[in-house]
């Protein structure tokens, strides 16, 4: 199959990319290269550097044809948004609605969109792992523009036909991950280790729903590859793991004794968050498979310079 997948140059991206090459499947990486790394993207596929929010990526898009869409361009952080509310809102949702608008006039059988925890807002641990049925309640304008995109999704379906599949995803990590973003702290703290410098927890840390990004790429093929379209599934390992199981995991797959410093706690927007993935793995057949230590071991491999 033909694919586009935007935003293909940045960190998910990539790893997406990579699957989807194995597949078989032809694919273009349409990226601004704000965030994104052309060197994340292999050779074999057909780049475009330009921006979601420009109309020019709508006549591009329809005149290419593609028969599946991967959207992953977006602004991606809660602290950004809370800065700058009116481009998290151009980013998310005006560049999505490009995205929406070629692929309607250019009949795309399928959209897969990545969403992200943020929707959920804080949800009472008793309450938790959290499934799909949950109700949204956003406390970011990076979570509010995340549901708002969904319910672009689900107009499109209702209003022109175009399927859809929302992927809500927790904390993601992995090679070529940035410092931003909930699992940003992964990437965070593998570049002090490699660089000899001491880890920072803040207070007693935070507790992550930790996702290789590998298994985020095997789970945007199932949502490809699936008949259970229009649909919503949370995408994680349904799990909680906290800043000092990290550290302990961490001087387990390095064999060092890490230098740890405690600073002051900040407060939380949103607090721990563990997603239910029941729905995926019944109907995406569907599964975490990568533990957090071998994924740990890929991402220290990676950011080494030897993955």
């Amino acid at each position: 199959m033909k694919v586009l997948v935007t935003g293909g140059a940045g960190f998910i991206g990539s790893h997406v990319v990579r699957r989807l090459l194995a597949e078989g499947h032809a694919v273009t990486v349409l990226d601004n290269g704000s965030t994104g790394d052309w060197d994340n993207v292999p050779a074999d596929c057909e780049s475009w550097e330009m921006d979601v929010r420009s109309a020019a990526v709508i006549p591009r898009i329809m005149k290419a044809r593609f028969d599946w869409m991967v959207h992953l361009a977006a602004q991606t952080t809660v602290k950004d948004s809370l800065a700058d509310p009116a481009f998290d809102a151009m980013e998310n949702i005006i560049g999505t609605v490009n995205i929406l608008e070629a692929a309607r006039k250019s009949d795309v059988q399928r959209v897969v969109f990545s969403s992200a925890s943020a929707v959920y807002g804080n949800v009472p641990e008793n309450r938790q792992p959290v499934s799909e049925i949950q109700e949204l309640a956003p406390c970011s304008f990076y979570g509010l523009s995340k549901k708002t995109v969904e319910e672009y999704l689900v107009m499109y379906q209702r209003l022109y036909g175009l399927n859809y599949i929302i992927l809500r995803l927790a904390d993601v990590y992995g090679e070529r991950q940035r410092e931003s973003g909930e699992g940003g702290i992964i990437g965070s703290f593998v570049k002090k280790i490699i660089a000899g410098n001491a880890i920072t927890i803040y207070g007693d840390g935070k507790s992550h729903d930790f996702l290789y990004a590998g298994d985020v790429a095997a789970g945007v093929n199932a949502a490809l590859l699936t008949d259970e379209v229009n649909a919503v599934y949370n995408l994680s390992s349904g799990m909680a793991t906290n800043t000092r199981e990290l550290i302990h995991l961490l001087e387990d797959v390095t064999w060092k004794k890490l230098e740890v410093s405690v600073g002051s706690a900040g407060s939380q927007l949103q607090g721990n968050l563990v997603l239910d993935c029941a729905r995926a793995r019944e109907k995406l057949n569907w599964n975490p498979h990568t533990s957090l230590k071998k994924g740990l071991k890929k991402t220290i491999k990676g950011f080494s310079g030897e993955g």
